[in-house]
């Protein structure tokens, strides 16, 4: 039943249509244009941005715990298992791909989270909550799209994206340990309940504590891996640039399934253009504090995952000598290859970091649903049990799921959000050309970039007394 909806809904967005592939394509070459390659141009600044990002105040987490908050679902599923997946149905070229959507998805990710910041409410506790239901509803007056985005939201990381994270778990844990699934699904309930109940702060401190430590790790043993077959370096690169654009033995027959599958999975990965970190990004209490500095951290975000951690993924893959077989695999081919670098004790550090990657995931999907409960005057007692209620039980569901039936829900939710985001982001280009300018002419005259509403023309309004002086 399930198939019988999805399927012909990815075939439109991912399969013979390509929509998406063709509209972020857009959308990154159309926001690099418009803020003048701003990826490249301030490459340095979004690192020093990061200075002072650990201050937070009553109202918004800091700009460091947004970071790792984005970075938590964005560091998931997609980084091991999804690069495996686009390695086996595209070669060694669709990692080529995934680097292009990467670098033009930075200017995306900056303009969207630009746009969370500026169109952030205050919430029941006076917290900071926003994303793009709320720069829909306030800069476009478009209420009835604002609701469609949500609802596409609470499918995707309320319902789909969990299950497919937990799927992942389960997969690799049963593989290693042969722990049965509903075991792993029941344990990863109890654990993710523990955590979501104290809100955003409490998962914010959470991706805080635990996203450097595994990034690093993970990074490390790609190093580790890169030094045991560094004489292979060279022609892993030059495989994967001729696969890239058709010109290996394989031929132009394999160039349509490397450009797909790269731009596929890069864009679930690094999640640029769809609509969700935005929502990590409005829960800051940005340093300066003005919209754009929170466009520079999410910028950074997109960059760490698929520039460096994807990029990770694909050299301890392509460096193994396991046959990439050209049927779908998820985390068991990136499984198979650490064993090869490492011997069992590769097959269990997988295993590890997947469980981890997944389960920070699965939190912070959470949080980005959890945000759109303000829209719908639901963000109250009843209105978080009903949500969690159901977010857990599709999060044990998921453990025991199958991998092509959960991965195709995530696939359409996601590209159902996209779709609507990037529609709302192209159109509020102005808002976003202006905070920018603003913020960088404020950077060359030597002052501390403050947004002053008054400064600015922006299309339509904001909360009141969200961007008073702090």
């Amino acid at each position: 039943m399930i198939s019988f909806i999805v399927d012909p809904i990815n075939n439109i967005l991912w399969g013979q249509g390509q929509i998406l592939i063709y509209l972020l394509l857009f959308a990154g070459f159309w926001f690099s244009f418009k803020l003048g390659f701003i990826q490249l141009r301030y490459f340095k600044y979004m690192f020093s941005v990061m200075k002072g990002s650990t201050t937070s105040d009553k109202s918004g987490i800091s700009s460091f715990q947004a970071l790792c908050t984005g970075l938590s679902a964005r560091v998931g599923t997609g980084n091991l298992a999804g690069v495996a997946m686009a390695i086996s149905l595209g070669g060694s070229g669709a990692v080529f791909w995934m680097w292009v959507i990467a670098l033009l998805g930075m200017a995306t990710g900056f303009a969207e989270s630009v746009l969370g910041q500026l169109y952030k409410v205050r919430d029941d506790h006076k917290e900071f909550r926003g994303g793009p239901a709320y720069y829909i509803r306030s800069g476009l007056g478009k209420p009835w799209l604002a609701i469609l985005f949500s609802l596409c939201l609470f499918l995707g990381y309320g319902i789909s994206f969990s299950a497919m994270q937990a799927n992942t778990i389960s997969d690799a844990l049963n593989n290693t340990f042969n722990i049965p699934s509903e075991y792993s699904g029941a344990i990863i309930v109890l654990l993710a309940g523990s955590i979501v109940a104290g809100g955003l702060r409490s998962i914010a401190r959470f991706a805080e504590l635990i996203v450097p430590f595994m990034g690093l790790a993970f990074i490390a043993v790609a190093v580790v891996v890169t030094l045991m077959n560094i004489q292979l370096l060279p022609s892993m690169f030059t495989d994967i640039f001729l696969s890239a654009f058709g010109l290996t033995e394989a031929g132009a027959g394999a160039l349509g399934a490397a450009i797909k599958n790269g731009i596929q999975r890069g864009l679930y990965s690094n999640e640029a253009g769809a609509g969700s970190v935005p929502h990590a990004a409005a829960g800051a209490s940005p340093v300066p504090n003005h919209p754009v500095a929170q466009g520079y951290v999410q910028m950074l975000g997109v960059f760490l995952d698929t520039m460096v951690l994807c990029t990770c993924t694909a050299v301890v893959i392509l460096l193994s000598d396991i046959t990439i077989s050209g049927e779908m695999e998820g985390i068991r081919m990136t499984q198979n290859a650490m064993t090869a670098h490492f011997g069992s004790g590769g097959n269990y550090f997988v295993a590890a970091a997947i469980t981890l990657f997944a389960f920070t995931s699965v939190v912070a999907n959470y949080a980005y649903a959890e945000s759109n409960l303000h829209l719908f005057k639901l963000d109250n007692k009843f209105g978080r049990i009903t949500y969690t209620g159901a977010y857990l039980f599709m999060v044990y569901w998921g453990a025991s799921a199958s991998l092509k039936q959960v991965w195709g829900m995530a696939d359409m939710a996601l590209g159902l959000m996209t779709l609507v985001n990037i529609y709302a982001i192209v159109l509020l280009t102005p808002t976003i050309v202006n905070l920018t300018k603003d913020y960088q002419a404020k950077l060359k005259n030597e002052e501390q970039p403050t947004f002053v509403e008054a400064d600015v023309e922006f299309q339509g309004t904001t909360e009141e007394g969200v961007w008073a002086k702090r």
